[in-house]
């Protein structure tokens, strides 16, 4: 079972994005940031973005990162007009935690899934998909506790699965 669990381990953890040294990313050698959408970019269901990820996208881009990105969202029109005030690209529907969405992800922006950070909120999607598709993983933690209904019962899992890699669920 330890092979099992440890696929859902990120490489690495985070408060939000702000926290996450994209300068550092960047002299580690990778190339693509793959970053979920909903209670990771921006609140769910938000139109605005804030300020501190628009910055941190906006440093990103200067370092010559590509980003994408990546959402299991049905509704791309919210998707679509984020992406684009961004200038980076974007996937809707990406089937996570199923490696499709990281793969296609990867193949827009260019980047090796191996150079690829994939940064979310979810461990049952996020970071489970991105470490099964080769990426390494950032876990932030979720920017708003309003969520999706579904969501809210992967979080009664995740906890579980913290408990037993012993860790905490939030950083």
């Amino acid at each position: 079972m330890g092979g099992l669990l440890d696929s859902f381990r990120p490489d690495m953890r985070a408060r939000g994005l702000k926290d996450i040294d994209v300068e550092a990313l960047h002299k580690q050698g990778f190339c693509g940031l793959l970053l979920d959408l909903d209670n990771t970019l921006l609140p769910w269901k938000d139109p605005i973005l804030p300020e501190e990820s628009e910055s941190w996208i906006e440093s990103a881009k200067q370092l010559g990162m590509k980003l994408c990105i990546v959402s299991n969202t049905h509704y791309p029109n919210r998707l679509t007009k984020i992406a684009e005030h961004l200038g980076i690209d974007a996937l809707a529907r990406a089937l996570k935690p199923r490696n499709y969405g990281f793969i296609k992800a990867a193949e827009l922006i260019d980047c090796e899934l191996a150079r690829c950070v994939v940064v979310g909120d979810q461990l049952l999607t996020d970071i489970w998909g991105g470490n099964r598709a080769g990426a390494f993983t950032i876990l932030v933690n979720p920017m708003h506790p309003r969520e999706f209904i579904g969501t809210k019962v992967s979080r009664m899992i995740e906890r579980l699965i913290f408990a037993a890699l012993k860790e905490p669920s939030r950083v």
